[in-house]
């Protein structure tokens, strides 16, 4: 199968989950195939995180997710060493950012500086843990979800994150002709 086909095929295949979000639908595909990320910003129970998750599954991609709350520590996206006695050396423990498509739900939710430990793997697609610079598998995509700013306990992000993101888009709610 070629890939027009195989794009065709996964945008129809999350048409069947998301219904009435055409549109967004093809963005999100459309940044995919660029090599980008994507932010989705609306209201809490539109579909967000339904929409990540559906185009991890129709991709077939190994996917991660992250809840972000005010306690996610940086180390819990990038990973960590950790001293191994028996062997008198530090390992690395990979993150939850190993992975094809990161999802990082409610982005906006986290402190500045879990928020920060996006911005190196979403620029160079590596992280770097005491000195050490590790590759993250390849394809690599971030969907971040976010709620609006004024949302309780939202914050927006920084110029510095939002620049890494292709595209933003708001999915509204669906239409009535959509409702159940």
């Amino acid at each position: 199968m070629k890939g027009y086909e195989k794009a065709a095929q996964a945008i129809q295949s999350v048409k069947q989950v998301i219904i009435g979000k055409d549109d967004c639908v093809l963005a999100i595909m459309e940044a995919i195939l660029a090599n980008g990320h994507i932010l989705i910003e609306d209201i809490p129970g539109v579909g967000k995180t339904s929409m990540a998750l559906a185009f991890a599954k129709v991709l077939d991609m190994k996917q991660s997710r992250v809840q972000f709350t005010p306690d996610v520590l940086p180390t819990d996206i990038t990973g960590f060493s950790v001293y191994r006695k028996e062997l008198g050396r530090f390992d690395y423990e990979e993150g939850a950012v190993m992975c094809n498509l990161f999802l990082a739900d409610e982005i906006n939710r986290t402190s500045p500086k879990t928020q920060s430990a996006l911005l190196e793997v979403m620029e160079e697609r590596t992280v770097t843990v005491d000195g050490v610079t590790h590759p993250v598998p390849r394809p690599f995509h971030v969907i971040a979800t976010e709620n609006p700013i004024g949302s309780a306990g939202t914050q927006m992000l920084p110029e510095s994150q939002l620049d890494r993101f292709m595209i933003s888009i708001s999915m509204g709610y669906p239409k009535m002709e959509y409702s159940l």
